[in-house]
């Protein structure tokens, strides 16, 4: 959590870059569970809003589905792999237990969003 603010504030402070892109940083992931478990959570929320759901849901849905070495990843895959990574002891495993829920319905949306545009776009 303190890594993404870290990176959110590197890139609004130093990179001068986009708010969109400093929140979508800080919020994508369900980090708010973690910010909540790292007792982290009014500063989280005050220093940087929260990005349009569709946004985060996107910048989420490729966070979820690829792994460290950028390979493609089932949403399933890639929670055990962070979940593995951490081990239980780690602050992020039960972050990650608690934010299953979000990250599931956010890769939900997102696929479902590029069926229904293929749809759209089809012959």
């Amino acid at each position: 959590m303190s890594a993404r603010c870290d990176s959110a504030r590197y890139l609004r402070d130093v990179a001068k870059a986009d708010d969109t892109l400093c929140r979508l940083v800080t919020h994508h992931s369900c980090a708010v569970n973690e910010a909540l478990n790292r007792n982290l959570f009014d500063a989280f929320t005050a220093e940087f809003d929260e990005e349009r759901p569709e946004r985060v849901n996107a910048l989420t849905y490729c966070d979820m589905t690829t792994g460290p070495d950028d390979t493609h990843l089932d949403v399933s895959e890639r929670l055990a792999e962070i979940h593995s990574r951490y081990g239980p002891e780690h602050l992020v495993s039960p972050s990650i237990t608690a934010s299953t829920p979000c990250i599931l319905a956010a890769v939900k949306a997102v696929e479902s969003a590029m069926i229904s545009s293929h749809r759209v776009g089809s012959p």
